[in-house]
């Protein structure tokens, strides 16, 4: 095993460390968690009033905001991103 000295990256440690895509999805759900967030505040958008534009729970609200969620699906993130006027762009690189 290397030492964490011995990379030249962060990525590349995570890879050698076999839990590159697990950081990878769980920061860019915080992130996504956190744009939405910020979006609701800047419309003064309160959860409920959110989760009624969107047409779902105030619970499934929750579980779209909540950063260590990961079982929703790519429409429903569409779906609350164009409800706060942004739009959801998943791209391979």
């Amino acid at each position: 095993m290397r030492r964490v000295e011995e990379f030249s990256t962060l990525d590349e440690f995570l890879r050698e460390e076999g839990i590159y895509e697990e950081v990878l999805a769980q920061a860019t759900k915080s992130v996504i968690a956190l744009q939405l967030q910020m979006a609701m505040k800047e419309r003064k958008l309160t959860k409920s009033a959110m989760a009624a534009l969107m047409q779902t729970s105030r619970a499934q609200l929750d579980r779209i905001l909540d950063p260590d969620e990961f079982n929703i699906t790519l429409e429903t993130l569409a779906k609350a991103a164009k409800v706060v006027g942004r739009e959801l762009r998943i791209t391979l690189i």
